[in-house]
């Protein structure tokens, strides 16, 4: 039973942090990653003739 509510707590303690730092809407990693790939995507769009 111990072994279950630490499995429980272990997961919900990732999800939370998965949230907070990668998934959120203008700081989160995600869309930091999004915007230097539109970024990058843009460059390499200039240099082609």
């Amino acid at each position: 039973m111990r072994n279950i509510l630490m499995t429980v707590m272990l997961l919900v303690v990732v999800i939370v942090l998965f949230n907070t730092i990668i998934a959120q809407d203008n700081t989160g990693t995600r869309s930091q990653i999004q915007s230097q790939g539109t970024s990058a995507n843009t460059r390499i769009g200039q240099l082609l003739p």
